[in-house]
């Protein structure tokens, strides 16, 4: 069961969201619902660097090594020898290796952010019941949902 605060002015929600961090509470266990958004609330927080980064990486990685493996392979199998020229050339592969490093790099960071965020859940995105106007401070209990 999360501990849950509201309050309905925005400086007495800010001491008590200052007071819960500096208690040594850890900011991954803290949810803020707020009618607005404030700022503030991100200093306190101070989430860190998000794990993002590392599913556009292997991605980008997956992406270079896949159209490297295309063409390269298409080429093998269906070898067109034009002016002499080898059949493995890679300036021309270079180009499907860029694109496919892009796409897969995109698609992969879309994915870590809705893996790391818990998305798609509704019960993410909206409370279970209605906050009105009012700042509200949860507190997770110890297990990660």
């Amino acid at each position: 069961m999360a501990e849950r605060m509201v309050f309905e002015d925005r400086d007495r929600f800010l001491e008590a969201l200052r007071r819960r961090v500096r208690e040594g509470l850890p900011g991954e266990r803290i949810r803020v619902i707020t009618p607005f958004g404030v700022p503030e609330v991100e200093e306190i927080l101070s989430p860190g660097r998000s794990n993002v980064r590392f599913f556009a990486l292997v991605g980008a990685a997956c992406g270079t090594a896949a159209g490297f493996a295309l063409t390269i392979l298409t080429s093998l199998s269906w070898p067109l020898i034009v002016g002499g020229k080898p059949v493995v050339s890679f300036p021309p592969f270079i180009i499907i290796a860029f694109a496919l490093t892009i796409l897969f790099g995109a698609l992969s960071t879309f994915a870590g952010f809705l893996l790391l965020s818990r998305l798609p859940s509704l019960r993410g995105i909206r409370s279970e019941e209605e906050h009105g106007n009012a700042f509200v401070i949860l507190v997770e209990d110890g297990e990660r949902r």
